[in-house]
């Protein structure tokens, strides 16, 4: 029996508009099944059910109004809940701190209106670390975000939130952001497919600021088609943007349906971070993905070496400057959790000259990298160098070592981050069962050229028809 978070993004939008699901009917359906197995996997902070139910009643006016359905926007009663980093007004946004924790948007970020207007739900926000800052989804003011494939691990971060809805059925697809891997990760973690868009693709806008270019917001979703369908609504520049992508050609949902022709890439398997380690199911990930690109009739070379640990410290002092940029009153700070006190720490030490020069020998390192990556059409890595993390390996730590174990634990996404390209988790390999018969997913990275997204899209729809990963779902999904 095939049930309503069974279907696709884009199998729900054409029901829609088909007239053979009313979106009343989808959003109770996900309403129904957060309050049964949110509990267990900390995907939702706040669950936005009345607002919910009033936007599906509307879109399913509209349904009935329309003299054409099919001319209503992409995402017609759809939901797509928003991560609680993004502000949405009238909608409580906690930052994922107690700081925060009573707080009501006062403006919907650019993103959200982009969604809006595509005909989107709201189910509600999914969870984040605090600001957004570590690789794992554990906060105060709501439970761990658990991957669904093994309770007793993170979901990842920083939106593990959600990674963790779509993981468990309880959302079809996801917006999410990624400043240092922040997409990539909990897809890894979760089994998904997740996109982290080039520079300048999709506006920043109108809060928060884009100084560095380092984060940006994605789609996470279970399939390439619903992902590129969801940035395809996400990418339009705004006026304010500090960067500006490159224009794309026809849409990135086109790209999907296109065949990749024979490409030229290249892998690498060291990790920039120095004592990091790559685990022997990340290594069979990496390795199994290689095979398949061969037998796939592209060309693998080994990538030589562009962006290294030299790199690792100018980025660390960035992400401490990032830290800061979220204003918390003084007598609020003993609110703040260990880590992001430390971070903050480290970014308020931080002098103008020191931040202008990290910012200048990276553009440093990139202007010597790129005309080496630009020879590739994409770029294979591990995503992760570990299988997902029981909840508590990084948050229960001193702030110190809780960083150094991130870094250990996500050493090749950043790299794209401080270079703007965009990059992929592609879901294709899954452990062998423990003696409970519970498997792991672990993903792999694609990276591209800069405005390359569209080549990415249509080498992972490739991968996805060799090896279809749809039908994997934990246990929790049918529940």
């Amino acid at each position: 029996m095939t049930h309503t978070h069974d279907l696709t993004a884009h199998a729900l939008a054409a029901a829609v508009r088909a007239r053979d699901l009313s979106p009343v009917e989808i959003v109770d359906h996900y309403l129904e099944r957060i309050e049964r197995v949110n509990p267990q996997v900390g995907a939702y902070i706040t669950v936005t059910a009345e607002l919910a139910r009033e936007q599906a009643v509307r879109a399913e006016k509209q349904v009935m109004d329309a003299s054409d359905p099919a001319t209503l926007p992409p995402l017609h009663g759809v939901p797509v809940p928003i991560k609680d980093l993004n502000m949405v007004n009238g909608v409580r946004v906690t930052l994922g701190s107690e700081v925060f924790a009573d707080l009501t948007g006062f403006a919907d970020d650019n993103v959200v209106v982009l969604l809006r207007q595509a005909g989107s739900v709201l189910l509600g926000k999914t969870s984040t670390p605090e600001f957004g800052l570590p690789c794992y989804t554990e906060n105060a003011v709501a439970p761990p975000a658990r991957t669904p494939w093994d309770l007793s691990r993170s979901a990842g971060g920083s939106s593990g939130g959600a990674a963790a809805a779509v993981a468990a059925g309880l959302a079809p697809v996801a917006q999410g952001s990624d400043g240092g891997g922040s997409i990539r990760i909990p897809s890894s973690a979760c089994g998904l497919f997740g996109i982290k868009p080039t520079r300048g693709r999709i506006s920043q806008g109108p809060i928060v600021p884009d100084l560095f270019g380092l984060a940006t917001n994605g789609p996470i979703a279970r399939t390439v088609r619903d992902a590129a369908m969801l940035l395809d609504v996400m990418a339009v520049p705004m006026p304010g943007d500090l960067y500006r992508a490159p224009a794309v050609e026809g849409t990135f949902l086109e790209y999907a349906d296109r065949p990749p022709g024979r490409l030229k890439i290249a892998r690498s398997i060291e990790p920039a971070v120095p004592g990091a380690e790559v685990h022997p199911d990340c290594v069979a990930a990496y390795d199994a993905a290689t095979a398949l690109l061969v037998e796939l009739g592209h060309e693998v070379v080994e990538l030589p070496t562009v962006l290294g640990p030299d790199l690792v410290p100018h980025f660390e002092l960035l992400w401490g400057v990032m830290a800061t940029l979220t204003p918390v009153p003084p007598e609020s700070e003993h609110l703040l959790q260990p880590l992001t006190r430390w971070l903050r720490e480290r970014g308020d030490a931080t002098s103008a000259p020191d931040l202008f020069r990290a910012h200048a020998l990276l553009q440093a390192a990139l202007r010597a990298a790129f005309p080496i990556m630009n020879e590739y059409d994409a770029i294979l890595h591990p995503t992760l160098a570990q299988p997902p993390a029981p909840i508590g390996y990084f948050h229960d730590q001193e702030p110190a070592e809780n960083f150094e174990r991130q870094k250990r634990f996500t050493p090749f996404c950043a790299a794209y981050n401080i270079s703007g390209q965009p990059a992929v988790n592609v879901p294709l390999h899954w452990t062998d069962g423990d003696e409970n018969g519970q498997s792991l997913p672990i993903g792999v990275m694609l990276a591209g050229r800069l405005g390359g997204e569209g080549t990415l899209i249509s080498l992972a729809a490739q991968l996805e028809e060799a090896r279809p990963w749809i039908d994997r779902k934990p246990a929790v999904w049918e529940a």
